[in-house]
C-alpha cells in the first residue's frame, strides 16, 4: 500500500513538474518569437517606411523609430550569411529601432527607387536627416557600430 502511494505521488509530481517546464518552454518560445526582423512589401513600406507616391521628391520617413533595411535576395549566400545576425540585432535593440527586410526579386520596385545593384545593401534610417546605404555582408560589430552612431546618434 505504502509503495502503490509512493509511486502515485511520484507520478503526479512528475506530472506537474512536465507540465510547468512545457508552459515555461511555450512562454520562452513565444518570447524568442516576438522579435524578428520584420519583412515589407510595397504596401507595408508606404504606410511604415516612406511614401514616396505621396511625397515624390521628398524624403519623409514615417516610422516612430529609427529603422535599418535589408535589401536581399534568397539566393544570395552574403545575404543568407547576415540574416542570423540581423535576427540577434533585432533582439538585441528590441523596442530601440526597426530592423526590416525586402526581397529584391519580389519588390523590384522598391529595389530599383533605391538603385539596389548589389547584395545584401542595408539602409540605415535615422529618425532625423538622410538615410544612408551601406552594402555588403557587414560583421554583427560593423553593424552594432553603425546602428549605434548613425540610428541611436549614441558616441
Amino acid at each position: 500500500m505504502r509503495l502503490l502511494l509512493l509511486v502515485l505521488i511520484a507520478g503526479i509530481s512528475l506530472t506537474t513538474y512536465a507540465q510547468n517546464s512545457s508552459s515555461k518552454t511555450e512562454e520562452l518560445a513565444k518570447t524568442e518569437n516576438k522579435v524578428k526582423t520584420i519583412h515589407l512589401n510595397k504596401i507595408d513600406f508606404l504606410k511604415k517606411v516612406a511614401n514616396y507616391e505621396a511625397n515624390p521628391n521628398e524624403w519623409k520617413y514615417l516610422g516612430d523609430k529609427p529603422a535599418l533595411i535589408d535589401f536581399y535576395a534568397d539566393w544570395c549566400g552574403p545575404c543568407k550569411a547576415v540574416a542570423p545576425v540581423l535576427e540577434e540585432l533585432a533582439k538585441e535593440y528590441d523596442g530601440e529601432i526597426y530592423i526590416y527586410k525586402i526581397d529584391t526579386e519580389a519588390e523590384l520596385e522598391l529595389s530599383a527607387l533605391f538603385g539596389i545593384r548589389s547584395i545584401p545593401s542595408l539602409l540605415f534610417i535615422p529618425m532625423n536627416g538622410t538615410p544612408q546605404m551601406a552594402q555588403g555582408a557587414l560583421p554583427k560589430n560593423a553593424l552594432k557600430e553603425a546602428i549605434d552612431k548613425v540610428l541611436l546618434e549614441k558616441e
